[in-house]
């Protein structure tokens, strides 16, 4: 759950490159380097979960955020900023 602010920033699904445009997977246009040694440019790859952890349970977070999901809903705030979103005074919730 997310505030209507930072719903703008959230990232974007990711969606395999269409063929020949601008692909990563062809020759032309700047796309995959011929005898390219994958042990060396590895260090560039993309990470689906990065670094980022929740302030409450450490947990990985899986966009740019201060917290995961279920702690954000808990506490009725918003992942990404922190801004209160939700009044949850009269949720019946437990600590599991």
């Amino acid at each position: 759950m997310v505030c209507e602010k930072c719903q703008k920033k959230l990232s974007k699904v990711i969606v395999p490159d269409k063929w020949k445009e601008g692909a990563s997977n062809t020759t032309e246009g700047g796309g995959r380097k011929i005898n390219e040694n994958k042990l060396l440019s590895k260090k560039n790859r993309w990470t689906p979960y990065g670094n980022t952890k929740c302030i409450i349970c450490k947990q990985q977070v899986h966009q740019d955020g201060k917290y995961c999901h279920t702690c954000a809903y808990s506490k009725g705030v918003c992942a990404m900023c922190g801004k209160q979103v939700l009044d949850t005074k009269f949720y019946k919730q437990s600590n599991v």
